[in-house]
């Protein structure tokens, strides 16, 4: 409804002094990251198409996809703290000029050296009663579990001094956190455990892993498997690397060479653990079901929180594979089949006395042993993981997961490895309906 007449010069005396009043510029204050950033990224998400965006700037949504389809990264920091820095001097982290910031920043400190304090008197009765001596076996087991219950205590107490400081959230969230420290383990650890192992927990219980392969598995650990993409395929590129999803199908050709698995304990120390890719489902004609195959093994593969990084194909031969790697693939006809790469960890030699801080020492599986003797074990057609676990005492830590059917390279992949059944296809059994059903004219009974 239009505005009456007396009204009208009112209103376009406001329009007039609203357009006509100068915006006043009020300083403001925000900050941005203290690392240093290269010359070649830009500092405006405007900019030229060509220019390179700046993971730490941009502060939009489609910006982040630009961002990824340009440079294969993902944004550092959340969006909130990106759009704070775009348009600000470069201002230490721990200097913001916030007097709310820094008055929390002193509470912060205050509480820190009282979990300091705390963590020397914890340390200094963990050394009384390890100077202590048992004069028999009771009094030697109530020691064994003040010195493990004390062990925990200081390790908690370590994660509390610092898991409210912003400097170490700020160098998580960047990625930049050291896993020799146990604040970022608690850190990673549970991140992960609030999305991603909930997906591993799911793909197992869909594609039945448990029990079909083994009992039980509880991850411990997160996994990733990269293939190197080969050039053959559409958009592949030898120096890529293709990031597998848990329960994604691969194709044969991708699968043709080892890959690299990436293991992240969340654990102090090195451990030696054993990684098994088992297909569970061949199919077996004689008995009209299925069989299992190992199309890797290999044992004594050193991890840590700081080394994590194991590219299969590049393991000793002689002293950690059993069984090389063996491409994933499915012959024409057959159902698509699940693939299980299960870590799991070796037993240690001895248990650690109790409030040590080391990690115990792991025992070895001898490869030279296993080949010689020829055993179910040398095998890769009909291997149960199952005996294998139970022989060596292995505990399960961590699984990855993906699917393999029939494509257009399979037969090329199978001639190449010298795999048999390439030219086989299976087709489903017919079988003859009843007679009375073969009649169409008669009615039916």
């Amino acid at each position: 409804m239009s505005l009456k007449t007396p009204l009208r010069p009112l209103v376009q005396n406001l329009r007039c002094a609203k357009c006509s009043h100068s915006v006043t510029n009020v300083p403001h204050r925000t900050f941005t990251a203290s690392t240093t950033r290269q010359l070649d990224t830009t500092t405006s998400e405007d900019g030229p198409a060509k220019a390179l965006l700046d993971p730490y700037l941009v502060a939009s949504p489609r910006a982040e996809r630009r961002l990824l389809r340009q440079r294969r990264m993902t944004p550092i920091g959340s969006r909130r703290r990106r759009t704070a820095m775009k348009s600000t001097p470069s201002i230490p982290f721990e200097q913001l000029p916030y007097q709310c910031f820094q008055e929390a920043r002193a509470i912060l400190r205050e509480d820190r050296a009282e979990k300091l304090a705390a963590i020397s008197l914890a340390r200094a009765r963990l050394e009384r009663t390890a100077d202590q001596v048992a004069v028999d076996a009771r009094s030697q087991g109530r020691k064994d579990a003040r010195l493990l219950s004390l062990r925990h205590h200081l390790e908690e107490l370590k994660i509390k001094a610092d898991i409210n400081d912003p400097l170490v959230k700020k160098k998580f969230e960047d990625g930049q956190g050291d896993m020799s420290k146990p604040i970022y383990r608690h850190l990673a650890d549970k991140k992960w455990r609030s999305y991603e192992r909930k997906v591993v927990v799911q793909r197992m219980e869909q594609m039945a892993i448990v029990p079909d392969i083994l009992a039980d598995i509880d991850p411990v650990v997160s996994t990733k498997l990269a293939f190197r993409w080969p050039s053959n395929l559409p958009g592949g590129n030898s120096r890529k690397e293709r990031v597998i999803p848990h329960g994604d199908f691969v194709e044969s050709r991708l699968s043709e060479y080892a890959p690299k698995l990436h293991i992240q304990p969340y654990t102090q120390g090195e451990q030696l653990v054993t990684i098994a890719l088992i297909n569970p489902d061949v199919p077996d004609v004689a008995k009209d079901g299925y069989n299992y195959r190992c199309h890797y093994l290999a044992c004594n593969v050193t991890i840590s929180p700081t080394r994590t990084s194991i590219p299969l194909g590049q393991l000793l031969p002689d002293s950690q594979v059993l069984h090389d790697w063996l491409p994933a693939y499915a012959q024409k006809g057959a159902p698509y089949q699940r693939m299980a790469i299960i870590v799991l960890a070796q037993p240690p030699v001895q248990s650690p006395p109790a409030g040590s801080n080391q990690a115990p020492e792991s025992k070895t599986i001898d490869i030279a042993q296993l080949k010689e003797a020829k055993g179910k074990f040398a095998r890769r057609e009909g291997f149960t993981l199952r005996g294998f676990v139970d022989r060596f005492q292995l505990k399960p830590i961590g699984v990855h997961l993906f699917r393999t059917q029939w494509d257009d390279g399979t037969a090329g992949v199978m001639q190449r490895a010298g795999i048999p059944g390439w030219d086989v296809e299976f087709k489903r059994k017919r079988i003859d309906p009843l007679p009375y059903k073969r009649l169409k004219e008669e009615r039916y009974r």
